[in-house]
């Protein structure tokens, strides 16, 4: 089973839908200290929040906590190679989750502000869209 995929589902497939305007819901720091917040909008696959999760985990292993704002529930089909058209909708490839800005991703708490930036910097890295720091206490 993948990592950060959904145990069961009422449709195996699904529209891909539309990435227009800001996040309504999810944009504020509510578990942790500081959060890693979209400002871009794009799909994250449930390799690249892992791969960012591992960055992150590397330095606050001991001290700090984690949140996952985010879970990849999009499915995302793809056809075979050399596949002709037609014969309807491809096999579900992997699973996705949509960002629109504003969506906090991450959040952490237990660590200073100069580690926290490090650490989100680093894990910034690994995901294909712009994103900033923001703290619980701070309005953006």
């Amino acid at each position: 089973m993948v990592l950060l995929s959904p145990n069961r589902w009422k449709f195996r497939k699904q529209f891909r839908g539309r990435l227009k305007g800001k996040a309504h819901t999810g944009n504020t720091v509510a578990f942790g200290d500081r959060g890693l917040k979209a400002t871009s909008s794009w799909y994250l696959t449930n390799r690249q929040l892992e791969s960012a999760r591992k960055v992150i985990v590397r330095v606050t292993r001991k001290v700090g906590k984690i949140w996952f704002r985010v879970f990849t529930d999009l499915p995302y089909t793809k056809k075979w190679l050399e596949m002709p058209m037609g014969k309807g909708k491809g096999e579900v490839d992997s699973y996705r989750v949509r960002i629109k800005p504003g969506k906090v991703i991450f959040e952490i708490s237990g660590v200073d502000r100069e580690t926290a930036e490090e650490v989100f910097k680093q894990a910034t890295y690994k995901l294909p869209i712009s994103t900033t720091l923001v703290a619980k206490w701070e309005i953006k």
